[in-house]
């Protein structure tokens, strides 16, 4: 629970409350497992745009069995295997609305189905309907080890692009040449930018996905493709890039923001038809959503670090029941 806005989660604690009751519409499910997001590291600081008031469980993602239904719930019984996003995560229970609730596939471990739907979101909406990706198009994937990052090469595949793979780490990028076989993969530490007009044979990347921002943003302004496409999904690096417009205007390209939840709620049926796609490849089994580490909720520090200290290839995962 975080208690109070503080860095080095000073204002966070594990304590015992009661368990919550679901009101009409609502269902209250035992949660099996609960992903860790950079937005949840920041609320703990007040630093997300989205600021709940404290006190507040963080965890935006879940996946758990339903144990009780709020007046009205029709589609879900107790016992049914689910999964959805919202808020109060890192806990054994936690209650969220019917309507954003699925039963989980069962292509999907409790662990991966939990940490599936914001990075297969966020990277659909960016492919799908901001970039417009065609097959065989060359997509550079920044920050690609991270759990947003994997879901876009992963996507990016799919969708028949051709994927090249960005890291500042080889471990990582061993890591994910191995499992998910994109064209290329580039360590970013010395530069980047002949590397990639090297491997799309000088013209730059088609589409660039940047949750990265700062530096990389501004090398990416020089290895994009005329014409191309700058998804701008966040800025883990902690600089927001500016950029010189005379740039996009000699190279033809676009820079294009990335918000996958508001895109939903601006436009209600497409958001809709967005949940559907990426739901239905993950009931297909053509998703490979990676889980690197899962840690029990007594050691909820030790799994935000692994991502505060970029040590996660895919995504870590809290899971009560451990």
């Amino acid at each position: 629970m975080v208690e109070r806005l503080a860095p080095d989660y000073a204002g966070c604690v594990v304590k015992e409350i009661p368990t919550p009751a679901p009101g009409p519409g609502e269902v209250l499910i035992e949660v099996r497992a609960a992903a860790v997001n950079f937005p949840d590291l920041m609320q703990t600081r007040g630093e997300h745009q989205h600021k709940p008031p404290v006190p507040f469980v963080p965890g935006m993602e879940l996946a758990g069995v339903v144990a009780a239904l709020g007046e009205g719930v029709t589609g879900f019984a107790v016992g049914d295997p689910v999964c959805g996003g919202g808020r109060g995560g890192m806990a054994q229970f936690a209650v969220l609305p019917a309507a954003g609730l699925r039963r989980k596939p069962d292509t999907l471990s409790f662990s991966q189905a939990a940490g599936y739907p914001v990075a297969y979101l966020t990277a659909y909406v960016a492919f799908e309907r901001c970039a417009r990706l065609q097959p065989g198009e060359w997509v550079l994937v920044h920050g690609a080890a991270g759990g947003v990052g994997l879901a876009a090469v992963d996507l990016a595949r799919i969708m028949g692009a051709k994927v090249i793979a960005a890291s500042a780490s080889d471990r990582k990028l061993a890591v994910i040449q191995k499992e998910y076989a994109p064209d290329a993969v580039v360590n970013v530490s010395n530069g980047f930018r002949e590397r990639v007009k090297e491997i799309t044979g000088g013209k730059g990347a088609d589409v660039i996905y940047d949750p990265v921002g700062g530096d990389v943003f501004d090398e990416s302004t020089r290895c994009i493709a005329f014409g191309g496409r700058i998804l701008s999904i966040g800025f883990t690096s902690g600089r927001l890039p500016t950029l010189p417009v005379n740039i996009a205007l000699i190279k033809g390209f676009s820079v294009i923001g990335v918000r996958a939840g508001e895109y939903g709620r601006q436009f209600p049926d497409k958001g809709r038809e967005n949940h559907e796609a990426i739901w239905k490849l993950a009931e297909e089994g053509k998703v490979r959503p990676r889980v690197d580490a899962e840690y029990p909720l007594t050691d909820w520090r030790k799994a935000f670090d692994s991502l505060a200290d970029r040590q996660v290839i895919g995504k870590t995962i809290v899971r009560p029941d451990l």
